[in-house]
């Protein structure tokens, strides 16, 4: 009998496929999957590929997939030509990612919206509010990369814009963070044999990212443990050894702690397991990316899952960085001994000016840092995208821009009286740069 002829009631569904008649109704009735046929009294008949159909989409669930993901995923490859049925599992294969229809991205503009104003008003109860509706519409996963992943960066932005302030900044971001933490502890048991080890990389504490990504892999089935903030390389070994991972996952954010990563790379790498690594930081310098040995994970979160199967089924290629040149680790070598002669130098150049110490000291800090990343990974150029976040902060606080370029002239007066190489990088760049 042909596969399309609607014969089986409803009882013999159920029999079938281990799944409730009040779940078949509620499948049919919010995504349209499956279609059944009705006799003339009212009574549904499937055929035998709405069975198939079923177990199926059960199948999805019981790797990690909401039903809405289910369904969008079985839909798209129907539109691509591909019959589910005939190629296998998504999640075996790759997880494909969610694809919102245009006016469902409207309807999360207006919620993000909604949540970015509840926060900048501390407003907790409306905040509460836009997720309960937001939950009650969307997918977790939706309502996690749409409105809480997209609406803090906005914050941010409007931060580093001037246009909020860091109390408002840090009301948003620990409402966000709560949220999450109740979602990750939420999730249900893991379905797949894989572990995944997820930490921030040293020195970083900006967490929102790698508990997203937590959430992320446990909504499809593996199991996920979490290290938090600023993870030391310091008994990583020890941590590893306990709980077996599968794959060890770390973010940066900033280029001074993508750095360390390389660390992590190598250590993972002597006990052959794999290392994957993301973040802002990369997607700020994409030419970070070649110089992290591991797997890149992508720009987008919502990415990850599909590059963690790809790792795990070996489709994806890991990064095979160039080692540093000699001069370049002499540079670095150099710049660490004499860092702060130079700094204290810096100071004594602006003790007639009228600049404020803390915003001195912190500069010194973020580009002794950045300087010292970059030469560590061989290339100086690095630095030149967080000397324009430098400069936006001078220009934010009303300070006058003159200083910005004095504070690069008296650094690069002091590294030339101190740096023993004239051909040094830093040297060679700062002088290109205050030409230019």
């Amino acid at each position: 009998m042909d596969d399309q002829t609607n014969t089986y009631n409803l009882k013999a569904v159920v029999m079938e496929t281990g799944l409730k008649p009040v779940t078949l109704r509620a499948w049919e009735r919010r995504y349209g999957l499956p279609e059944p046929q009705r006799t003339a009294g009212g009574h549904r008949l499937y055929s035998q590929r709405d069975i198939e159909m079923l177990k199926w989409l059960a199948a999805r669930q019981k790797e990690g997939i909401s039903i809405s993901q289910a369904v969008t995923i079985w839909r798209n490859m129907e539109a691509d030509g591909q019959d589910p049925l005939n190629t296998g599992s998504p999640v075996t294969g790759i997880v494909t990612p969610l694809v919102l229809p245009e006016v469902i991205g409207e309807q999360l503009a207006e919620l993000r919206q909604a949540w970015v104003d509840y926060c900048l008003d501390f407003d907790e109860t409306g905040v509460d509010a836009v997720m309960t509706q937001a939950f009650s519409r969307f997918p977790m996963e939706v309502v996690c990369l749409e409105i809480l992943q997209k609406g803090l960066a906005k914050v941010g932005i409007s931060w580093y814009e001037g246009d909020v302030t860091v109390q408002q900044e840090h009301f948003a971001s620990s409402l966000a963070m709560r949220h999450l933490e109740r979602l990750v502890a939420a999730q249900p048991p893991p379905t797949r044999s894989e572990r995944i080890l997820v930490g921030c990389a040293p020195k970083d504490t900006h967490t929102f990212s790698s508990l997203l990504l937590t959430f992320l892999l446990r909504r499809h089935g593996w199991d996920v443990v979490y290290l938090g903030a600023d993870v030391p390389l310091q008994r990583l070994d020890d941590t590893v050894h306990s709980t077996k991972p599968d794959l060890v996952i770390f973010t940066a954010q900033q280029l001074f702690t993508a750095v360390s990563l390389i660390d992590i790379a190598r250590a993972m790498h002597k006990q052959t397991i794999p290392f994957a690594f993301g973040g802002l930081a990369f997607n700020l310098l994409p030419d970070l990316i070649e110089l992290i040995p591991g797997y890149y994970l992508g720009k987008n979160l919502e990415e990850v899952p599909q590059k963690a199967q790809m790792i795990f089924v070996g489709s994806l290629d890991p990064t095979k960085p160039v080692p540093l040149s000699p001069e370049y680790q002499k540079a670095q070598r150099q710049f660490e001994q004499y860092r702060g002669m130079i700094e204290s130098a810096i100071w004594a150049a602006f003790g007639s000016k009228d600049f404020p110490a803390e915003l001195l000291y912190d500069i010194n800090i973020f580009f002794g840092r950045d300087i010292s990343a970059a030469l560590r990974l061989g290339d100086i150029g690095l630095i030149a995208a967080n000397l324009e976040w430098l400069q936006t902060l001078i220009d934010n606080y009303g300070w006058p821009q003159e200083w910005f370029r004095y504070y690069l002239q008296a650094y690069y007066q002091a590294a030339v009286a101190y740096l023993p190489d004239a051909n040094h990088a830093l040297l060679l760049w700062l002088h290109e740069y205050l030409s230019a």
